[in-house]
């Protein structure tokens, strides 16, 4: 559970690579005006997999802000994501600016990618309130681009997939970690040239 204070800002980052079933649930509302919320999410799902993460951002003071990204890898037969993203609105918050995003790449057939957005709004005096949710495959013309390129076809696929994961991975801002799980990706890739 988060409680974002008046004025504060936090960044809060989750990383699943893994688990029979993995169930996360994080809930969060604000206790003042002005609060600043950005939810980062990353998660690879391997076969047999199951990997639930559910966001609740509720929107309950003026003028607060909200961010809720995740994005998610799949490999394998019944390798399963679900994503359920919630966000509210409530009328006692205008001056809302609240935007939450899922993206999912399928990286073999099998894998599933469930992807859920919701979002309730009770109060027509907002900055802005948007959601999108995507799951894809690997795009055939990145990959022949790399590979016209002398770029093999096992690292034109870990290029994409690091490509994927980068923009939130430099986000977190602490060189440590974000060498941790660039190299924890870069595993995950290998095993699958085996």
């Amino acid at each position: 559970r988060i409680h974002v204070g008046e004025g504060a800002s936090l960044r809060h980052t989750m990383v699943t690579l893994g688990g029979d079933v993995v169930r996360i649930r994080m809930d969060q509302d604000f206790g003042g005006e002005q609060g600043d919320l950005n939810m980062l999410g990353m998660y690879f799902v391997d076969p047999g997999e199951h990997v639930e993460h559910r966001t609740m951002v509720v929107h309950n003071y003026p003028e607060c802000k909200s961010r809720v990204v995740y994005k998610g890898a799949l490999e394998g037969k019944g390798a399963h994501s679900t994503w359920v993203g919630n966000a509210l609105i409530k009328p006692e918050a205008p001056g809302t600016d609240s935007y939450e995003l899922n993206r999912n790449l399928v990286l073999t057939p099998g894998a599933i990618a469930d992807s859920e957005p919701n979002l309730e709004i009770e109060n027509g005096n907002i900055i802005g309130a948007g959601h999108a949710s995507s799951v894809g495959r690997f795009d055939d013309e990145e990959l022949f681009y790399l590979q016209s390129r002398g770029v093999s076809e096992i690292e034109a696929r870990k290029l994409v997939v690091r490509g994927f994961f980068n923009e939130l991975i430099e986000e977190i801002g602490v060189p440590e970690i974000v060498d941790h799980l660039m190299k924890a990706i870069d595993r995950r890739l290998a095993r699958t040239e085996e």
